[in-house]
């Protein structure tokens, strides 16, 4: 049973840092012996060190067999596994893992939040794992007084989609359009731009790297799915 015990607490530590953890702010506490609940035989809690310092995610217990000898002794029910092996009948163990949602939302902003210098101006970025991005991409006219550009973006936004959540906004100037959307944790900014008319193509940027690709129009949607791991 230990050794089930410890494959779900590194399975679960897993999730944690699968998801943008940085593991040097994750720790592992096991309970000694006057922590243990009645029903555990053993517990390990996953910590996170918040800004107001370290505290639990998630405990995972090892039940041991109390959970169903307990509703077979008060229910009456013979709740026992037979293994046809050893020609025995046992009470199956339970591992449990037990987290809070609330918990783990706010570790995984806390981590995500970052404030840099970029050109002499901060830039306040949430470096979300793609999955945990509410947004995944967001679609831009380069300039609003150009009703085609618009409706290119529009467009674009509306089949993308289909496939993700996407904004579109028009309502800034492209460079504070971008930093709205980096305070979001928004993964990619797609842009069309007076140039889009002539060779079909898009500009995609990164919000880590602040990177830029050109794109056909034909690719854009394949290219995000790619990148966010869906592709």
């Amino acid at each position: 049973d230990e050794e089930w015990h410890q494959r779900w607490i590194e399975e679960r530590l897993n999730w944690y840092l699968r998801y943008g953890l940085t593991r040097e702010r994750l720790r592992l506490r096991q309970h000694e012996g006057d922590e243990l609940a009645h029903y555990s035989k053993a517990t390990s809690d996953i910590e996170y060190l918040f800004p107001f310092g370290w505290s639990e995610l998630e405990g995972i217990s090892n039940r041991t067999d109390y959970d169903l000898r307990q509703h077979s002794a008060y229910s009456g029910k013979d709740l026992t596994y037979f293994d046809e092996e050893s020609g025995t009948h046992i009470y199956p163990y339970v591992i449990e893992p037990s987290g809070g949602v609330d918990r783990a939302a706010l570790a995984f902003l806390v981590d995500a939040y970052h404030e840099e210098r970029v050109l002499k101006r901060q830039r306040t970025v949430l470096r979300f794992h793609p999955e945990l991005a509410p947004v995944k991409a967001a679609v831009f006219p380069l300039l609003r007084n150009r009703p085609e550009l618009v409706a290119l973006a529009k467009d674009i936004a509306s089949e993308l989609r289909m496939h993700m959540p996407v904004l579109y906004d028009d309502t800034a100037s492209i460079g504070r359009l971008y930093r709205r959307q980096d305070e979001i944790g928004t993964p990619y900014c797609v842009t069309v731009d007076v140039e889009t008319l002539d060779d079909k193509a898009v500009t995609i940027r990164d919000r880590d790297s602040m990177d830029q690709i050109r794109v056909p129009i034909a690719e854009v949607k394949d290219t995000l799915l790619e990148r966010l791991g869906r592709g």
